[in-house]
Parts: structure tokens; C-alpha cells; sequence
């Protein structure tokens, strides 16, 4: 109930949506300087992304990359296959890291949250 029962005045309104916007530009700084990791392989290929998705690190263990199991092409093949798959994970961390920070201050502005990437 709002004091004084009458509607929100415009001030408010302002206020309120000004505020929102405040809180919704901090978590997408969060974001930015947080990192999520996604793996493959039992860990041979891990990926380390920003939770607003920017790639930063990628490693590969040597044990990945053993010259007697497959000819090179295979090898790169596999490889490949890891890497994509560990840049997938962690790509889908980030985008519940996104859900998890930007989700509440979504739902306040009424639904979508106008930010490219993200499912609501």
C-alpha cells in the first residue's frame, strides 16, 4: 500500500526506475569481472569465460595431446572436439550466473530483461 493512498507520483516512478537501472548496470559489472570455468575430457580441456560470456583462458593438459594414441589428425580432431565442448560449459555457467544476477531485476522491470544473450 502506498502512504498517503494514492497512486505513485512521478517522482517516484523515476526514482524507482533509476534505481533499478543503477542495480541492473552493477550486476552486469559483476558479470563482467566474474569467471566461470567448464571442462572436458575429465578436465583435459578447461575453459575459464567472464560471466557475460567473454572467453579469458583456455588449458589444455599435455596428457590431451599424446602423439602414440592417434595419428595428428585425429588428435586435432579430438582436441577440437574438447575444446568446443569445455567453451560450451562454461558458457552455460555464465549464462546461469547471468539468470542468477540479473534474473530478480528482470522480473522488477516486468519481464525481459532487454540485454542481448540472455533466454528471459
Amino acid at each position: 500500500m502506498i502512504p498517503g493512498g494514492g497512486q505513485p507520483n512521478m517522482q517516484q516512478l523515476l526514482q524507482q526506475a533509476q534505481k533499478m537501472q543503477q542495480d541492473l548496470q552493477r550486476a552486469q559489472e559483476e558479470l563482467a569481472n566474474t569467471e566461470v570455468d567448464g571442462q572436458a575430457g575429465g578436465g583435459l580441456v578447461r575453459a575459464t569465460v567472464t560471466g557475460s560470456g567473454e572467453l579469458r583462458a583456455l588449458r589444455i593438459d599435455p596428457k590431451a595431446v599424446d602423439p602414440e594414441a592417434a595419428s595428428p589428425e585425429e588428435t586435432a580432431e579430438t582436441l577440437a572436439d574438447l575444446i568446443v565442448a569445455a567453451v560450451q560449459a562454461a558458457n552455460e555457467n555464465a549464462q546461469t550466473l547471468q539468470q542468477q544476477k540479473l534474473g530478480p531485476l528482470a522480473q522488477g522491470l516486468g519481464g525481459g530483461s532487454g540485454i542481448p544473450g540472455l533466454p528471459f
